[in-house]
């Protein structure tokens, strides 16, 4: 029985020493080896603190800085640790209401009462200073750094772009994202958001119960280090984008320049804009829904990618190229006018007064309707092609392989197509094969169905300067390095006519400034080959264009010019487009006269310009 006792002991004394080594373990395993469990324990002292990286910074072609971060700061709030705050006293700090700070909490509570989320974003450095020596008062808010985007110049806002609150759908898709985190949302801001944004950190922070930071949590042993974002160096040229801005002041309208043998973008106008700093910061949601609602003016329209006018005039440049691909046009080709071309029952395409009959340079430098809608006519009712539809399909390929009627692929946000009318579309206007020629003359001087951006007239000139290729447009030149260049815009792309046919049509151009419709562009120490435009418009007067590269060899600039409700493409485009190349390749101005009446000029709603006179020897389109 003794023996027996002994042994039960032994057991119980081994049962509790086993228990003892457990918990012993658990306690050594759960205060030294993982020290998430003391920090779960802690939660009410400690606080982790995203460290935001600083955004890439972006710069100009020649090195310029464009955009840049400033210090800012979010109220953030943990409702579970908010006890009684003194609402007036912070809803006067903060320059808003009860029934807002109402809202706001809820709002914060309903996403969750013990996780911090924004209760106040962006606030500037200046008003920070306000509220930080007030902090203590408020226990359950506190503010975490942030940086503002800020513009050096105030211009390109739409290819800048601007940064805003992370939705709940791109939070949800992507697991980088928090609520309350920034995100690009237009311009290159969203394209390339991956590069700029950086990579966040933490800091883990032990506050008291006076809500006093008492330093890092086991000396920041578990922080970590926030890395900041890649800069850009885009290919924009700022003088040459501030100036372009200066003379489109008070008219509609865009201005785009490509550099043509690398497809960098010089300069991206659209009138009216806005001063990108408008929207960055807590003034963001405000000043977006004012321009928004201007209805009159659109700042936030970006014409250059988003409009889509008939090309008028221009387009005959195209036809040029196509019909001697074609083999239905020759450099000798003559056709008479007699005032237009005639469609039948007494109407006709019109055309201004001139000498006919034309060789093809002569029809580009006068801009002859009748030469170009016969042009055009030759080209469907080609023999070798067994019915209009063929011809028209043919016709159509070899037209959008100039970019027309597609993206081009820029790398801002917001490019639509274009439009270059399919088959289908006349088939369903006209009847199923009940369409020719004559029905679809107007496309043949660039009037009718066809729509065409800003941007895709600047590449159509960068490519007839190159001689029949042009690399995808594209604002950022390079990544991380002024000399990193940007590889994903390395691609030529050739268009489906013959290098050995731009020669002529480029004569012309060259013609067209010299002696033509456009020579009010005319530089003396330049060779400007350009084309003149007249883009109808139903609502009020046509619109003017002019595209152009130069110098004629080796260009280094190739630019379009809508301005909208101006007349012709000589009364407005081709002197900006002119003056645009003189400011780039000069880097200066001598035609103060010229610079003046433009920048002064007041076509804005569609008003009637100031003063026309001294235009009169100037050809219409």
């Amino acid at each position: 029985m003794e023996r027996i006792y002994a042994d039960r002991k032994y057991i119980i004394i081994g049962f509790f020493l086993l228990i003892g080594i457990v918990y012993l373990a658990r306690l050594f395993y759960v205060q030294i080896l993982v020290d998430k469990y003391i920090l779960s324990a802690n939660n009410n002292v400690l606080r982790y603190v995203t460290q935001y990286p600083a955004r890439g910074l972006v710069f100009d072609r020649n090195g310029k800085l464009l955009v840049y971060n400033e210090a800012a700061y979010d109220l953030m709030v943990i409702p579970r640790q908010v006890k009684n705050p003194d609402t007036m006293a912070l809803c006067h700090l903060l320059g808003i209401d009860r029934e807002e700070f109402l809202n706001r909490m809820e709002k914060a509570s309903s996403y969750s009462t013990y996780r911090p989320s924004i209760f106040e974003a962006q606030i500037t450095r200046d008003n920070y200073g306000f509220l930080e020596e007030k902090l203590f008062l408020f226990p359950g808010f506190y503010v975490q750094s942030r940086t503002l985007r800020k513009y050096t110049y105030k211009v390109a806002a739409h290819s800048f772009g601007y940064i805003g609150e992370a939705s709940p759908e791109v939070i949800e898709k992507n697991s980088y994202y928090r609520p309350g985190d920034y995100i690009g949302i237009n311009g290159i801001e969203k394209s390339y958001e991956d590069i700029l944004r950086g990579k966040k950190g933490m800091k883990i922070r032990v506050f008291d119960v006076l809500n006093r930071d008492k330093g890092s949590f086991r000396d920041g042993r578990y922080d970590t280090t926030s890395v900041a974002g890649t800069n850009l160096y885009s290919s924009i040229d700022a003088e040459l984008q501030e100036y372009g801005e200066l003379l489109m002041t008070n008219k509609k309208g865009s201005i785009v320049a490509i550099e043509p043998q690398t497809g960098e973008i010089l300069c991206i106008i659209t009138s009216p804009s806005y001063d990108p700093n408008l929207l960055a910061g807590n003034i963001r949601r405000k000043n977006y829904t004012k321009l928004l609602q201007d209805t009159v003016y659109m700042p936030l329209f970006n014409r250059a990618l988003m409009a889509m006018y008939p090309p008028g005039s221009t387009f005959k440049l195209v036809d040029a190229l196509v019909g001697q691909q074609e083999g239905v046009l020759f450099p000798e080709t003559r056709y008479g006018c007699q005032g237009g071309f005639p469609l039948g029952n007494g109407k006709k395409v019109g055309c201004h007064p001139h000498p006919s009959p034309l060789d093809l340079v002569g029809a580009i430098q006068i801009s002859c309707n009748a030469y170009f809608c016969r042009v055009f006519k030759s080209i469907i009712d080609k023999s070798s092609y067994s019915s209009t539809r063929q011809a028209y399909e043919s016709w159509r390929k070899e037209v959008m392989s100039f970019g027309f009627g597609k993206k081009l692929g820029i790398d801002i946000p917001g490019e639509l197509n274009g439009n270059i009318p399919s088959p289908s579309y006349y088939d369903k206007y006209h009847g199923l094969n009940r369409w020719r020629s004559m029905t679809i003359i107007s496309l043949a001087i660039g009037q009718g169905e066809i729509g065409i951006t800003p941007m895709q007239l600047a590449n159509q000139a960068a490519l007839i300067s190159n001689r029949g290729w042009y690399y995808t447009p594209h604002v950022i030149r390079a990544i991380g390095r002024k000399d990193s260049l940007n590889e994903a815009y390395n691609v030529k792309h050739k268009v489906l006519v013959d290098e050995r046919y731009f020669e002529v049509v480029i004569e012309g151009m060259a013609d067209v400034v010299t002696g033509g419709t456009g020579r009010v562009a005319q530089l003396d120490s330049i060779v400007i080959c350009g084309k003149t435009g007249t883009a109808q418009n139903p609502h009020g007067k046509n619109h003017s264009l002019f595209i152009a590269f130069a110098p004629r060899n080796n260009a280094k600039i190739a630019i379009s010019v809508v301005v909208e409700n101006a007349g012709t493409g000589a009364l407005w485009a081709a002197p900006i487009a002119s003056l645009m190349i003189e400011k780039y390749l000069n880097r200066t101005v001598k035609r103060k006269e010229l610079e003046e009446r433009m920048v002064s000029g007041n076509l804005i709603n569609g008003k009637q310009p100031e003063s026309e006179r001294g235009q009169g020897n100037i050809l219409p389109d």
